[in-house]
C-alpha cells in the first residue's frame, strides 16, 4: 500500500518506520529541515516511565519499550538509558500508580521520604514516593533520527521543507509536488488542526509553548527521572524532571502559555522561569537554582489529555500527545500501523467523534 505520512516529528517517524517494516511503500513528509527546533520532538531529553494509574497506559509503555530496544538494535544508537524514575506527592495520585505497576507485574517498591532522599540525595521527596528500576530517559534528537534512518533503510523515501498546503481523500499537495495515496497519516503535531480540521471532527486541540529549565547539579548524586505530583506538600502545578546533557531538566506540565505554532515567539516567561527557580530552591538541593537556562517547547494537549489515534476512510490521524507522548513513539506508530491496515483503535482513549472525510 502507498502511505504518505504527514509530519517528520517523533509520531510520524516512528510510524514511517513501523509501515514500511511491515512493506508498505511510505513517503515521509516533514514540513522543516532535519533537526529543527520548531515543535515538540527536540533537545536531548524526554522521561521514559510505565508509572501510570491506568492499565492501558502502563501496558502501552511496555509495549513501547520493546520497540524502543528493537530500533537500538536497528541502527546501533543508544536512545533508551535506565536510571529508574520515582513519582512523589499526594498518596490519592502516587497509589494507583503503585497499584498499576503491581498489576501489570512491574517491578516497584514505595519509600518514605527520609529513605527516598538518603537514596537520591539531589532530591527532597513529599509524603509517598514510588519508585520503579525500568525507567529512565530518551534522548530526543537521536530518536526521531534514528526512526527516520530505520524507515530510510527500509525504502521509505523522506522529503524535508515539504508543507503540506491541502489533502483530499487520496491526495496529498505541497508547494512542489502533489503525491497520491492509498492512505494519508497525518502526524503534524500542534499543524494537525491546520491539516486535518476541514476533514475531521476533532476534540479540541490546545497547542501551548511551554518552558522548561535546565540547572547545573551542585552535588555528586545519581538522578532518577521523577514525577511530583501536587496535592500534599506542593502547592500549584506538578513537577517532572530528568537529568540531560544539558543539566538537570524541570518543568511544569501544561501552564505556557496558548500559541500559534507558526507565529510563537520562543521566548519563556519571567514568571514561569521564577516558579522553576522557586521550586528548585525549595525541592531540589543538588542543583544551583541560580543557574536557570530556560528553553522553550509545544505541548498539543486534548481536553482529557488521552491521545488521538484513529482513522476515518482512509486517513489516520495521531496527535494531541498532551506533553507525555514521547515515550509511546513505536507503540503510536504500531497503532497507526494497525489502523491502515485496516483495523480499528484498539482503546476507546483515542478515537475520534463522529466525522467523515470529504
Amino acid at each position: 500500500m502507498n502511505v504518505v505520512v504527514v509530519g517528520g516529528g517523533v509520531i510520524g517517524a516512528a510510524s514511517a518506520w513501523v509501515l514500511a517494516r511491515r512493506g508498505h511503500s511510505v513517503t515521509l513528509l516533514e514540513q522543516f529541515a532535519p533537526g529543527h527546533r520548531n515543535g515538540a520532538s527536540h533537545g536531548t531529553s524526554r522521561i521514559f516511565r510505565h508509572a501510570y494509574a491506568d492499565d492501558y497506559y502502563v501496558d502501552l509503555a511496555a509495549r513501547a519499550y520493546t520497540l524502543w530496544r528493537t530500533l537500538e538494535n536497528d541502527t546501533a544508537t543508544e536512545l533508551l538509558t535506565l536510571t529508574g524514575a520515582v513519582d512523589h506527592g499526594a498518596p490519592v495520585i502516587v497509589t494507583p500508580r503503585v497499584e498499576a505497576l503491581a498489576k501489570a507485574g512491574l517491578a516497584s517498591e514505595v519509600l518514605e521520604p527520609r529513605e527516598a532522599q538518603k537514596r537520591w540525595a539531589g532530591l527532597k521527596f513529599d509524603t509517598t514516593v514510588l519508585y520503579h528500576p525500568d525507567a529512565g530517559r530518551l534522548h530526543a534528537d537521536r530518536s526521531v533520527t534514528a526512526f527516520i534512518a530505520a524507515a530510510d533503510a527500509l525504502g521509505a523515501r523522506v522529503e524535508y521543507g515539504s508543507p503540506v498546503r491541502s489533502i483530499s481523500a487520496n491526495e496529498v499537495s505541497t508547494d512542489a509536488h502533489t503525491y497520491v495515496a492509498d492512505h494519508i497519516v497525518v502526524a503534524a503535531g500542534a499543524w494537525t488542526s491546520k491539516v486535518v480540521s476541514s476533514h475531521v471532527t476533532l476534540p479540541e486541540l490546545v497547542t501551548t509553548q511551554e518552558q522548561p529549565a535546565h540547572f547545573l547539579p551542585s552535588v555528586e548524586a545519581d538522578w532518577p527521572s521523577f514525577i511530583h505530583h501536587p496535592g500534599a506538600e506542593l502547592d500549584g502545578e506538578g513537577i517532572y524532571g530528568l537529568q540531560g546533557e544539558e543539566g538537570v531538566k524541570i518543568g511544569e506540565h501544561g501552564t505556557g502559555p496558548i500559541v500559534d505554532p507558526d507565529t510563537r515567539d520562543f521566548v519563556a516567561r519571567d514568571d514561569g522561569v521564577d516558579r522553576l527557580q522557586t521550586y528548585a530552591r525549595t525541592w531540589l538541593p543538588g542543583v544551583d537554582a541560580a543557574s536557570a537556562d530556560p528553553l522553550t517547547c509545544l505541548y498539543t494537549t486534548t481536553p482529557d489529555s488521552n491521545f488521538v489515534v484513529d482513522r476515518v476512510g482512509n486517513l489516520t490521524v495521531a496527535g494531541g500527545f498532551s506533553g507525555h507522548g514521547f515515550k509511546f513513539a513505536p507503540a503510536i506508530g504500531e497503532l497507526v500501523a494497525d489502523l491502515v491496515d485496516g483495523g480499528t483503535s484498539e482503546t476507546p482513549l483515542f478515537r475520534l467523534g463522529a466525522r467523515q472525510i470529504s
